[in-house]
């Protein structure tokens, strides 16, 4: 399978409703539980923390495995702001040749790569005849543990 065929399709608008959650007002220690979960000290909106601008935010959701380096995992929920202007290392949604991939960007003395996080995948260069556009920028990875 091409690498390039990474991201699963339709691209999915973000509810903008309020999602609510409780925060715990300490630090989780990773070396044992908490008898104090039930104690919350104020409750967040994940939209607030998670998306910089709504309108631009979209949810794409992740197949293949060619950035298992940097956490990201088939089946994983990308949000992808296109209001973000993408910079060197930035990780992004990409377009090209009319596929979508998620890959690292790379740009150095007039070099365009997309770079996978993945030893199984060589860097792409993009050349001047691809059909390259950068979609968006890949801001959170909500990625399922059980």
């Amino acid at each position: 399978m091409s690498h390039l065929k990474e991201l699963s399709h339709p691209i999915l608008p973000l509810d903008v409703g309020r999602l609510w959650l409780d925060v715990c007002g300490w630090l989780v220690p990773a070396g044992f539980p908490s008898p104090a979960a039930d104690h919350t000290e104020e409750r967040i909106d994940l939209n607030q923390h998670l998306i910089r601008n709504k309108a631009a935010t979209y949810v794409f959701r992740v197949k293949g495995d060619s950035m298992t380096g940097v956490g990201i995992y088939e089946g994983d929920a990308l949000l992808v702001d296109r209001s973000i202007d993408p910079k060197h290392n930035h990780i992004v949604v990409a377009q090209l040749n009319n596929e979508f991939t998620v890959k690292r960007l790379h740009r150095r003395a007039g070099v365009v790569q997309l770079m996978a996080e993945n030893p199984s995948y060589e860097p792409r260069r993009i050349k001047e005849e691809d059909d390259f556009v950068v979609w968006g920028v890949v801001t959170h990875n909500i990625h399922k543990l059980c």
